[in-house]
């Protein structure tokens, strides 16, 4: 299988979960990937597994000096950006709205919103020079159907989806298709934050609102994301698709 043959991602919050999974999996359809992270070590180890189809990238997401060093190192290794994944995320631990410190407001506003603006103001530039390309950002079902004592994360969320959407309509005529991914709670570092608490009891109720029974895998959205970035979705844009299970009907 070669769908993404010479094509160049660029995936953030490649270190681990579900990040890591799309960076395999693109690499597995003739991608090279760099493997973004503000983890060092486990960009340089998922890089590292992929082979020499991966460049692992130190970034952190909510400083715009990182995200430009971040496409130049793509640019200078690849002369190409294909697609950009926006993936890393941050979120509060599950409480009361009214608990949350404004610190973490706004890192969950500068990872969540702020970081695709920067991507997208040094990425979109050169995907136009290319003639098109195509951006997808890990939104969550969050954004759709929120969940209790998530509210600010929930609403960053919201927001990434409408990003997407008005960035689909304007950058259409610039070939460059913009969507994003909305999984369902999943086995990613972030679930016990997700949950307030991981135990059995936390697992069985949160998988008792997903209709097909059980959490979302890195596999499900690797696979999702891999489509999107294929040319089989090139008349897709604009597109907040439901990666859960069941969740939002």
């Amino acid at each position: 299988m070669a769908r993404l043959k010479d094509k160049v991602a660029i995936i953030t919050g490649a270190a681990s979960g579900f990040g890591e999974g799309m960076a395999k999996r693109f690499a597995e359809e003739g991608a090279s990937v760099v493997v973004s992270d503000l983890n060092a070590k486990g960009a340089e180890r998922v890089a590292g597994e992929i082979g020499d189809a991966a460049l692992p990238v130190t970034a952190d997401v909510s400083q715009k000096a990182d995200i430009d060093a971040m496409v130049a190192a793509a640019m200078e290794r690849h002369r190409r950006i294909d697609i950009m994944v926006n993936n890393a995320g941050f979120t509060h631990t599950n409480q009361s709205m009214l608990d949350v410190d404004e610190a973490t407001f706004d890192l969950i506003g500068a990872v969540n919103m702020k970081a695709i603006y920067f991507a997208a103001l040094a990425v979109v530039p050169i995907m136009e020079k290319q003639g098109g390309g195509s951006i997808i950002t890990t939104a969550s079902t969050a954004g759709l159907r929120p969940r209790p004592g998530l509210a600010w994360y929930n609403a960053s969320k919201g927001w990434a989806i409408t990003a997407t959407k008005s960035m689909a309509v304007e950058l259409a005529p610039k070939n460059i298709r913009v969507n994003c991914l909305c999984p369902v709670a999943g086995e990613t570092g972030m679930l016990a934050q997700f949950m307030g608490e991981d135990t059995p009891e936390k697992r069985a109720l949160f998988r008792a609102s997903i209709p097909l029974g059980r959490l979302s895998m890195p596999r499900d959205i690797a696979n999702a994301a891999l489509w999107l970035a294929s040319d089989e979705a090139d008349f897709i844009t604009g597109v907040a698709l439901e990666v859960d299970g069941g969740r939002c009907i």
